[in-house]
């Protein structure tokens, strides 16, 4: 999740002379001379396999105004829907407290104020979506009289007005985490079994029984808190093990991470001895959105730096799986804040970039399912301006899913668990080079094959010769806000559009 404070970017883009430098020399040099450039003939081993795929992609649904109460809501809805997502994770978020809190003030004059009225529409309307589908439900924000402050944090009246300055305080006033803990527990309680007992005594009727398998805990805590590694681990524990008492088939997941780059965060984290006993570690999640490398670079070279802020970070996902292996090999990870960003001002934004940015998501997916992570979120079905337009799947003007979704819901469609991953040649790379990812598939419906056009420009590739007579569907920049265009092969030839992302149903 990301910041809209003034100084939003600051928090994610590296002002950095000597990077901006490589880029820009990256980008001509890749402009001067491309290797991949050269026709060659693509080659599938089919029994040769190189792995099996644990990773299902899916996406984030962030709470906010044009989610809950706008002319595209049921749009937005009804887009997810026809998603059939699995882990798809849910984030009533700070900035708007009274869409994410639910308890605003403290108990006081033997009354207490609790109150869910806004929050269970929304919630209603995703557990309606994702029926028959995994949800990690994820209520962020903590209340924040819970912290020590020193003055009265005041919050719009309007629920739909930004409140940015909600989140303050670095320090619970309350130690045990008793206070925080049965927060979180009684608003489980009320969406698992029918309500819950208040701080007073008093009982809540909410009449949810909701089946809620997957809750994380907090979000981006290095960011909104600024919570120590050893402050959140108290937090997770206390927690969790008030949550489970309510719901003990729930699996929690922690961390949430806004930046990866800090291992000494996993290690703490990942190390059993650093919990209470029975506290489990069930699963961790981070982040990764790709960014200019400076403001003012030229738009076309995006397409260049976005993957390698990508490459980058996927560096860093082969190291912290290894500390995970190490502490806690049974722990499942999520990336579950995929997506690009060109900067809050940039509107308006060019159609090509929702194409740029729907080949970098499949291309993480693609990478992530080759590490072994779980679970690979596109970051976030409804952006607007104000509100991080360029991370949204929905065109926030009429309802329709842009680019981004119709990649997500291909690879939904495509791949899932089980897969077997098989040799891929093109030339003598393996399954992907500086210009195009190339991955073959042995699914439960068939062979398939993967292929990501990263650059702006067509590429035309030979296919094996049983390519021949296939399905191809593509999602690229002719397609626009419409479903992935369908056409059969009439030979073993295919010209790739900029930015295309190519599902080959093989016969």
């Amino acid at each position: 999740m990301l910041y809209q404070y003034p100084d939003v970017m600051k928090n994610k883009i590296i002002v950095n002379t000597k990077q901006a430098m490589l880029c820009a020399l990256v980008f001509l040099l890749t402009l001067k001379v491309d290797a991949s450039d050269k026709i060659d003939t693509l080659k599938i081993k089919w029994d040769v396999q190189i792995m099996l795929s644990k990773t299902t992609p899916t996406l984030q649904l962030v709470e906010n105004p044009m989610v809950r109460k706008s002319p595209i809501h049921e749009a937005t809805f009804k887009a997810l829907k026809d998603l059939n997502a699995d882990y798809v994770r849910y984030v009533p978020w700070f900035p708007y407290p009274k869409l994410a809190v639910a308890e605003l003030k403290p108990p006081s004059g033997g009354k207490t104020y609790w109150d869910f009225k806004l929050l269970d529409s929304t919630m209603a309307a995703l557990m309606e979506a994702t029926k028959g589908h995994s949800v990690v439900i994820n209520f962020s924000t903590t209340p924040v009289w819970m912290w020590k402050t020193g003055w009265v944090v005041n919050y719009p009246d309007d629920p739909y007005q930004t409140g940015w300055d909600y989140n303050q305080g670095t320090e619970l006033r309350d130690t045990s985490m008793k206070e925080v803990a049965t927060y979180y527990a009684r608003l489980l309680s009320w969406y698992t079994r029918g309500g819950f007992t208040d701080e007073l005594g008093q009982f809540h009727k909410s009449g949810h029984f909701y089946k809620i398998p997957y809750w994380e805990v907090l979000n981006e805590p290095d960011l909104e808190h600024n919570i120590s590694v050893q402050l959140y681990t108290k937090m997770y524990d206390a927690i969790v093990t008030e949550m489970k008492k309510v719901s003990p088939d729930t699996k929690f997941i922690g961390m949430s991470l806004a930046f990866e780059s800090h291992p000494e965060y996993f290690e703490y984290f990942l190390n059993p001895k650093n919990h209470k006993p029975n506290v489990p570690l069930e699963g961790i999640s981070y982040h990764h959105y790709s960014l200019p490398s400076w403001r003012e670079q030229p738009l076309d070279a995006y397409q260049y730096t976005f993957f390698e802020k990508a490459e980058g970070f996927l560096d860093k996902v082969r190291y912290i799986e290894n500390i995970r292996k190490r502490l806690a090999p049974q722990t499942f990870t999520t990336i579950n804040e995929i997506g690009t960003i060109l900067g809050a001002e940039t509107l308006p934004i060019p159609d090509n970039y929702w194409n740029l940015s729907g080949a970098m998501y499949a291309h993480m997916f693609l990478e992530l399912t080759k590490i072994g992570i779980d679970v690979a979120g596109e970051s976030q079905l409804v952006g607007y301006p104000s509100q991080f337009p360029d991370v949204s799947m929905i065109n926030w003007k009429n309802g329709n899913p842009n680019a981004r979704y119709w990649v997500l819901k291909l690879l939904i469609e495509s791949f899932g668990q089980g897969d077997r991953l098989v040799s891929t040649l093109y030339g003598d790379s393996q399954g992907g080079n500086g210009s195009m990812d190339f991955q073959a598939f042995v699914t439960k419906k068939g062979k398939r094959l993967l292929l990501i056009n990263k650059l702006n420009k067509e590429k035309e590739i030979v296919l094996p010769a049983e390519a021949k007579g296939s399905l191809v569907r593509s999602v690229d920049v002719t397609t626009g806000e419409n479903p992935p265009v369908s056409v059969q092969l009439a030979d073993n030839k295919i010209t790739l559009k900029p930015f295309s992302v190519t599902v080959i149903e093989l016969k």
